[in-house]
């Protein structure tokens, strides 16, 4: 009989010492916020232009509407854009500088002849002359020099074939799915893109302050060429930056804007109407009808509990935003919150780095910090003898 009691005795504390020395379970986070919601509203009826194809957007955020086929069409001289992309990635300008001089030469000149002769948009240079990388873009983007493309083209790549290889390879790179370039400055109507296209490029090349001071001027001085005048002769009314306009008999008129507003930059796009007037009227109405629908908005704050840890014995702690998520919304949108947060084990102190926290908005992505709030302890010692969760 004792020795019955015994070994029972001796089960039991057995029992009792895996019970207490086991490890203990990983409490797993709870979010507190929906997994996606919408942005509230309905998507406002824009006023389309009522000829050709259009698309509106903002920087990050993506493209929000469309109007008109996606179907690749000439450009005309928007393909300049990304002209001026490609020059950058091969010769950076560091910030408040004009970058390196090129020194024109004879077969740059005569190429200025030839493009002049055949009607094309033309910025006149002269052998010998030297034009900064700077001024060189401006000649590009602000009067359209088809002749400015080649010669950057050449300085850059050795070629215009090579470099328009390298314009279609940043487009893949960048998603331009619908475009292809054939040329460095859209003359030729086998350069073509879409709307949506054109606002994803648009969105970058103005987020380059290289780019985005210099489509922003009405005018520049050149040394041979003198006083240039910017075919966007609209840049600065209603709200208007820039970007590109283009023209021609295959494209109709063309053009990429944008519009900075408090908080984010309206990037749109329309393509074929009859006129460059056509095209400026219809962006400032969109540009009107957009910063009504479109807002900057804090859809995380700082600190905010955004999951929990709530532990089998009690012990629980909020898992807090570790900064504040700023997000362009439209009206419509899905919101997406996914919470990345590690399952924990007790002990943790208060601020323990609690995973992140990707917020989803359109084409907008960020990953915020996670922190916890309070610590989480162990648990007493009555949980662990009596603690009822599996053993594996």
């Amino acid at each position: 009989m004792r020795l019955r009691a015994a070994a029972l005795v001796v089960v039991l504390l057995v029992v009792g010492a895996v019970q207490y020395l086991r490890p203990l379970p990983a409490v797993p986070p709870r979010p507190l916020l929906p997994a996606s919601a919408h942005v509230p509203g309905a998507a406002p009826g824009l006023p389309w232009p009522g000829t050709g194809w259009a698309a509106l957007g903002a920087v990050g955020l993506g493209v929000v509407a469309t109007s008109g086929p996606e179907k690749p069409q000439p450009i005309a001289s928007v393909a300049k854009v990304m002209t001026a992309l490609v020059v950058l990635d091969g010769k950076p300008i560091p910030a408040g500088q004009q970058g390196p001089s090129l020194t024109v030469t004879a077969q740059d000149v005569a190429d200025y002849a030839a493009k002049r002769d055949q009607g094309q948009s033309v910025v006149r240079v002269g052998a010998g002359e030297q034009l900064t990388e700077y001024q060189l873009l401006q000649g590009l983007l602000i009067p359209s020099g088809n002749n400015i493309a080649d010669l950057l083209a050449r300085w850059v790549a050795g070629s215009v074939p090579a470099f328009v290889d390298r314009m279609n390879a940043r487009a893949r790179a960048i998603g331009l799915k619908s475009t292809t370039f054939v040329d460095t400055s859209g003359f030729d109507p086998r350069t073509v893109s879409t709307p949506s296209d054109l606002v994803r490029l648009g969105s970058i090349a103005i987020a380059d302050p290289v780019v985005a001071e210099v489509v922003a001027q009405p005018q520049a001085e050149l040394p041979v060429a003198g006083t240039v005048y910017n075919v966007d002769y609209a840049v600065g009314q209603g709200g208007i930056a820039g970007i590109k306009t283009g023209s021609s008999p295959e494209a109709g008129a063309c053009f990429l804007f944008s519009s900075p507003q408090p908080g984010f930059t309206i990037v749109g796009a329309v393509m074929g109407l009859g006129s460059l007037d056509d095209a400026f009227a219809a962006t400032k109405a969109l540009i009107r009808a957009a910063a009504r629908a479109m807002q900057a908005v804090s859809v995380v704050t700082k600190d905010q509990a955004v999951g929990r840890y709530v532990s089998p014995w009690g012990s629980q702690t909020d898992i807090l935003a570790g900064a504040q998520v700023l997000l362009v919304e439209w009206p419509g949108l899905l919101v997406r919150m996914q919470l990345e947060a590690p399952a924990a084990h007790a002990p943790l102190a208060p601020g323990s780095g609690a995973g992140t926290l990707l917020v989803t908005v359109g084409e907008q992505q960020v990953r915020v910090p996670l922190l916890t709030a309070d610590p989480l302890f162990e648990p007493g010692n009555r949980w662990r003898l009596l603690r009822t969760d599996p053993l594996f």
